[in-house]
């Protein structure tokens, strides 16, 4: 706004200034007439404002596009997240692992988010690396991030979602490439299989649960999910399984 105010503010002054009674070489008017260049600069200045404040607002929205890719060092990481009741369930669909309540990746490296919710509307926030964004059901919403060092990152959920608010937490543990391999091996060595029974029982709301790890995810987990929630049938199975209905989160 400085760019408008000082400008104004200086020519006011100086018109004031020069045109003052005393000034005698001030050449001053009395008849009315158009005159071009005064209207020239008068409808310039606002024009070429709207213009540049139009640029500068168009530019920034895409960039800070929480889908907008983000630059690494190697190619980007796909994790797929659905919100449960009342914890958060992790898919990494090209390793073929998933986690719950806690988010594994390698630090410099992009991460390309998926997100929905299996149950009521949740919001996915990690405030050391930015953009809160929402998971709804039967929608599927974008986010890239990139923790640019290796560290440990809280993270929660924005957005009251019942009884169980309080424990929608998990925490995002950025490390080196080679210690995230080792993570995966690990995770597909330990740990039950997310099939049809695994999935049932996760989907089942529940508190304060800890971090756990599936060697195994069942294939294209996240669709089946988010093609349940958008049929409405209330039930979120992956071919069968029953679930838990979804519910309104109440006050």
């Amino acid at each position: 706004m400085l760019v408008v105010v000082i400008p104004v503010i200086v020519a006011t002054l100086a018109f004031a200034w020069w045109y003052r009674s005393s000034n005698p070489r001030a050449n001053r008017g009395t008849d009315e007439s158009y005159e071009e260049r005064i209207e020239f600069v008068v409808w310039s200045i606002p024009a070429l404002t709207v213009i540049l404040l139009g640029g500068v607002i168009w530019i920034g929205s895409h960039e800070l596009d929480p889908r907008a890719p983000i630059p690494g060092q190697s190619e980007p990481l796909r994790v797929d997240v659905v919100a449960l009741d009342w914890k958060w369930l992790f898919i990494y669909p090209d390793q073929g692992v998933a986690a719950v309540n806690q988010l594994v990746i390698p630090a410099g490296t992009p991460v390309e988010f998926r997100l929905t919710s299996a149950t009521v509307m949740n919001s996915f926030f990690v405030p050391q690396l930015g953009s809160q964004i929402y998971t709804m059901g039967g929608m599927t919403t974008h986010l890239s991030l990139l923790a640019d060092k290796p560290g440990e990152y809280p993270g929660f959920s924005a957005n009251f979602s019942g009884d169980g608010f309080p424990w929608m937490r998990f925490v995002v543990r950025a490390m080196p490439a080679g210690d995230f391999n080792a993570w995966l091996e690990q995770a597909r060595g330990t740990g039950s299989a997310l099939d049809d029974a695994g999935y049932a029982e996760l989907a089942k709301p529940s508190k304060a649960v800890p971090p756990t790890t599936y060697h195994s995810v069942e294939r294209k987990l996240f669709e089946h999910i988010l093609d349940q929630t958008v049929s409405g049938s209330g039930k979120a199975s992956i071919s069968g399984a029953w679930c838990p209905p979804l519910r309104q989160a109440r006050g």
